[in-house]
């Protein structure tokens, strides 16, 4: 699923900090390529590259023994990995860490198409500190997943799914356009409450199916599935203080009227995938 656009909804302000987290992001994938060259953009690693993932991204087993990881033993003798920071702001520093260009451009597309709305309502300064605690809620739930994992955690994901709960909360009757691959390429328009309600339902399957395996899924499923709750909980709350129904009528939120919530769909292709 790669969402493009929320078709119903317009923002009222210059969404700049969902601006900055992307270009920061962005800029912290050019310096990766300076370590792991052209491979950087397939998701090829290189030896640089992997000390500076294991420097800066977050591994949860560090954080469980209170202790980060000195060396790494390589072909060339030992090479020092010791972050320079506490553990804890790898917490931070793995938000804005990518292992491959899809990787980067898949979160940032659903980071521009949901932040700048969740930006324009919270607010700037709200939203910033919303999505760093999205972030951490996330990483932290994956850590309590698997305490003792040597894995280094990188990706915005976290927070972006932080970012999809809230926009859940806050806008669910709003149209999504979405590109959808599975068999037929296909484009479809339908309400958030059910473009995203499915998204999660997906990432607790995946995760379920992943407990157990953590040696051979690359993907932190259960840290989406705590950041989304994460960004729920928090949107909920802010509805709360605002005076709002947290799960308002067709009428609210949507903008866009009544009708099935599906709304719209349309095939624009064939093929395999």
């Amino acid at each position: 699923m790669f969402p493009f656009s929320d078709a119903s909804l317009q923002h009222r302000t210059l969404p700049y900090v969902t601006m900055a987290l992307i270009s920061l992001s962005v800029l912290v994938f050019l310096y990766e390529m300076t370590l792991g060259g052209s491979g950087t953009l397939t998701g090829s690693s290189s030896l640089d590259l992997d000390i500076f993932f294991l420097k800066w991204g977050f591994i949860a087993d560090e954080l469980t023994a209170e202790q980060p990881f000195r060396n790494l033993r390589t072909g060339i003798g030992l090479v020092s990995i010791e972050t320079p920071v506490h553990t804890v702001f790898t917490i931070f520093s793995s938000m804005f860490i990518h292992g491959g260009f899809m990787h980067l451009a898949g979160n940032m597309m659903f980071l521009w198409v949901f932040g700048d709305n969740i930006e324009d309502r919270l607010g700037h300064l709200r939203y910033l500190v919303f999505y760093l605690i999205a972030g951490s809620a996330a990483t932290l739930s994956q850590w309590v997943i698997d305490t003792s994992s040597q894995t280094p955690l990188i990706g915005a994901s976290g927070a972006i799914s932080g970012v999809l709960g809230a926009y859940l909360v806050i806008f669910p009757y709003n149209r999504i356009k979405a590109l959808i691959i599975f068999y037929l390429i296909t484009v479809v328009e339908m309400r958030a409450i059910w473009l995203l309600g499915a998204w999660f339902i997906w990432q607790l399957i995946q995760g379920s199916m992943s407990l157990g395996l953590a040696n051979s899924v690359n993907v932190a499923f259960f840290a989406h599935v705590g950041g989304f709750v994460a960004g729920m909980a928090m949107a909920s709350v802010y509805k709360l203080v605002k005076g709002e129904q947290v799960i308002p009528g067709r009428g609210g939120s949507s903008r866009g009227g009544g009708g099935n919530p599906w709304d719209y769909w349309h095939q624009a292709g064939r093929g395999r995938h």
